[in-house]
């Protein structure tokens, strides 16, 4: 007896042995409010940045602060400008952050994460350019807690022999 389609066993059962048609990559719409803005939020460390962009010339403000007030190292200002670079838009979006918590090392990642997230939700296509470098995932690392009978996390009080 031969058959002219294979018999769908286990799991091919459940999805059907591709009968149906490839499922489509999905269309992002681009998420702009009334303003023309773009909203995101962006988190590293203990720190949470909410960050709004919209078109303009390019300046950066935090807190209400220029950006070279704020984050004074350059390597900080670097990592910020980062998702701008990748995608070619330094110098065309205004964005506008406002961030708390943790150190400035921590507020500058979650600008950075928040700021990638926003060009996504403005122009969908740049995710594909974002999303490889790692600036879309949110970094997990955080401080680990202090155990009972540890002077730290994990340091051990200094041992005494007498």
């Amino acid at each position: 007896m031969s058959e002219a389609t294979p018999q769908a066993t286990g799991f091919d059962a459940l999805k059907g042995l591709g009968t149906q048609p490839a499922e489509e990559a999905v269309v992002r719409e681009p998420k702009i409010d009334a303003q023309g803005r773009a909203y995101a939020t962006g988190k590293r460390k203990n720190a949470v940045a909410r960050v709004w962009i919209k078109p303009g010339k390019g300046t950066i403000t935090i807190n209400g602060r220029d950006q070279t007030v704020y984050f004074a190292r350059p390597v900080l200002r670097m990592m910020i400008a980062q998702p701008m670079e990748l995608t070619d838009r330094a110098g065309q979006f205004d964005v506008v952050a406002t961030v708390e918590g943790s150190g400035l090392s921590g507020q500058a990642g979650a600008v950075r994460h928040a700021i990638s997230k926003a060009l996504t939700y403005y122009e969908p296509g740049l995710r594909a350019v974002l999303k490889p470098h790692g600036l879309l995932t949110r970094d997990p690392r955080v401080v680990e807690r202090k155990k009972y009978g540890k002077a730290k996390a994990r340091r051990s009080f200094q041992f005494s022999k007498r």
